[in-house]
């Protein structure tokens, strides 16, 4: 499932491509075609991310609500669009892009008081400037739930998924069995800044990297990572691998149906 930074570079996408014009709107699959039709040729007016949810709004009150989900794909392209497949959910296209929609989990029309709704329920989004860290820790420090599960807990805080919950508390060498109750204050101020600062970074970027400069490739002088997720990371994805920090193996386990991964020399409890 795609993480937070994704769902904001889509909506910087979407606005670069789409916004101020009147798209023409389809739904090749069907599944959303009445919605679609009201949507026609009417102006894409706002884009929005919070969390993992993806907000296309036109009109003054009209949005469209887009989660990913594990299966969710977005394609741009230049125009002129090439014939739609009968896989594409929805269709944005203007004389200059088009953009596809396949496999979201979820694809609605929804109204203003809808779309408040889904802000309520979740937490705090790193990425956002109205975003209150101090919300979510309120949370976390009343909990006996372990901070990795708090971490992946979309009411807790928005938008940080497998990868950079297991980086952000190696970077910080924080146990992820640790309670949310045993993280400080400090400990969260810092955590909050990091995450902020790493996920601005995979806007920019469009992939995810987590090392510091002393422990690139260049500077290890070892190979770079290979992987379909790219990026270069300390503990992700890098189980009974050597620690690039102590020379630890790297440990993975279940939690909360997601593979964990942590440092046991650099995470001790």
């Amino acid at each position: 499932m795609p993480e937070g930074h994704t769902i904001h570079r889509l909506a910087q996408d979407y606005a670069e491509h789409f916004l101020g014009t009147a798209p023409h709107v389809t739904s090749p699959q069907g599944k959303f075609s009445d919605a679609a039709a009201l949507l026609h040729r009417t102006e894409l007016t706002a884009t929005e991310a919070h969390g993992k949810h993806l907000f296309l709004g036109f009109r003054d009150a009209d949005w469209i609500h887009i989660h990913l989900g594990l299966f969710g794909k977005v394609g741009f392209g230049d125009a002129p669009a090439p014939p739609p497949t009968d896989t594409v959910r929805l269709r944005l296209a203007t004389d200059t892009s088009y953009v596809d929609l396949r496999g979201p989990t979820t694809c609605a029309l929804i109204t203003d008081a809808e779309k408040q709704a889904i802000h309520d329920r979740l937490g705090p989004d790193p990425l956002r400037e109205d975003a209150d860290p101090r919300t979510a820790y309120r949370r976390i420090s009343r909990s006996r739930t372990t901070i990795a599960a708090l971490l992946m807990d979309q009411k807790t805080v928005a938008g940080v998924g497998n990868v950079y919950r297991a980086e952000v508390l190696f970077r910080h060498g924080i146990d992820p069995y640790r309670a949310g109750r045993d993280i400080t204050p400090a400990e969260w101020d810092a955590l909050w800044a990091d995450l902020v600062d790493l996920m601005r970074e995979g806007v920019r970027n469009n992939r995810i990297d987590t090392v510091r400069p002393e422990h690139t490739p260049e500077a290890m002088g070892r190979p770079p990572r290979v992987d379909d997720h790219g990026g270069e990371v300390y503990v992700y994805r890098r189980a009974t691998l050597p620690c690039h920090v102590c020379g630890s193996e790297i440990r993975t386990a279940g939690l909360a149906a997601r593979n964990l991964f942590w440092c046991p020399g650099c995470q001790q409890r």
